[in-house]
């Protein structure tokens, strides 16, 4: 995928604002759109990412305080617009999903993200958006599951075979010394070649079904899922699990049998009680103790043995600034 838009080449990931932006290698415009070469974003890799996303958090931002997402509905899917502001950086992403690109041979997510200076707000640079969203979720749910698994997790399950499948392999890895990875996906094609991907990087890695979770240190679910992918009572009590795959109130991924055994664990309460369907779904928000992105970093929350531990993420505008703003800090520190 490429990592982000320039002028005739996707190495540098930023383009200053002015320089032109024709030229052949836009985001989506490969046939393949599935192959992941070098994971991140002009020269910042998932550790990077994960770093930026702790340090917001630990710099004191309060993630209740920001910015609700923006969702229009149009005939290809859906628009979204994510303002944030946070230290000397402000920004936007404009973003678009549209479910019926990957038959096409095009990413789901397509965008572009504006990086301004927070004091004058005058246009810094310009990032792929989708490369960008490949980058950030994982980072968020690495800091997360860093926190939540047993200091012995190993085995990883991913559900899905698509961009963040791939990052979140990528992102846990920089977190976890995983040794074992099983993929479930739909597309017995694709669920091969991330097994494969996960070979090349060490570890021992199989396709296999849902009831892999049974062994699971770690459940990550990245998928388009509306129906829980599992039964939640094969989750072993030790386990930590991460939903990413929606943003709406009436789509999970995991059941409420999962939710109501496991510690919950959300970016926001204000932006779950929204769009967080896992959640919603199962009547959990308002009647249960949910513990923020920022209370697990820090070190405020609970984090339980004996029971599972569910951390459901739907993405928020912060999450994309901090990485962002980290992209553009790397690029300027390369500048001769």
């Amino acid at each position: 995928m490429s990592a982000a838009v320039s002028s005739g080449s996707v190495a540098s990931g930023v383009v200053a604002p002015g320089s032109d932006l024709t030229g052949t290698d836009l985001p989506g415009a490969a046939a393949e759109p599935l192959q992941y070469a070098v994971p991140g974003v002009g020269g910042v890799g998932p550790a990077d990412a994960v770093r930026a996303i702790e340090r917001v958090l630990l710099d004191g931002f309060d993630p209740e305080a920001a910015p609700a997402r923006s969702a229009v509905p149009v005939p290809a899917g859906e628009l979204l617009m994510m303002p944030a502001a946070a230290g000397p950086y402000a920004g936007v992403k404009i973003a678009g999903v549209a479910p019926a690109n990957p038959a096409l041979g095009l990413p789901r997510i397509t965008g572009s993200y504006l990086l301004l200076d927070g004091p004058t707000l005058q246009p810094l640079a310009v990032l792929d958006g989708a490369a960008l969203t490949a980058l950030r979720t994982p980072a968020v749910t690495a800091a997360a599951l860093a926190r939540l698994a047993v200091p012995e997790a190993e085995h990883l399950v991913v559900f899905g075979s698509g961009p963040q499948a791939y990052g979140h392999l990528d992102a846990l890895l920089a977190v976890r010394p995983l040794r074992r990875v099983t993929v479930v996906a739909r597309d017995a094609g694709r669920a091969a070649a991330l097994a494969a991907y996960g070979r090349g990087l060490g570890l021992s890695a199989a396709v296999g079904a849902p009831e892999a979770v049974a062994g699971a240190d770690l459940v990550v679910c990245c998928t388009t899922a509306r129906t829980p992918l599992f039964d939640g009572a094969l989750v072993p009590g030790h386990a930590a699990v991460a939903a990413v795959g929606s943003h709406e109130p009436d789509a999970r991924e995991v059941d409420e049998v999962l939710v109501g055994r496991a510690e919950l664990y959300v970016e926001a309460r204000g932006v779950a009680a929204r769009e967080a369907g896992d959640l919603l779904m199962a009547g959990a928000l308002g009647q249960r103790q949910v513990w923020n992105l920022a209370e697990l970093v820090r070190g405020d929350a609970l984090v339980p043995d004996g029971r599972p531990r569910f951390f459901k993420s739907v993405g928020m505008a912060w999450e994309d600034l901090a990485v962002a703003a980290e992209v553009y800090r790397s690029g300027r520190s390369q500048s001769p």
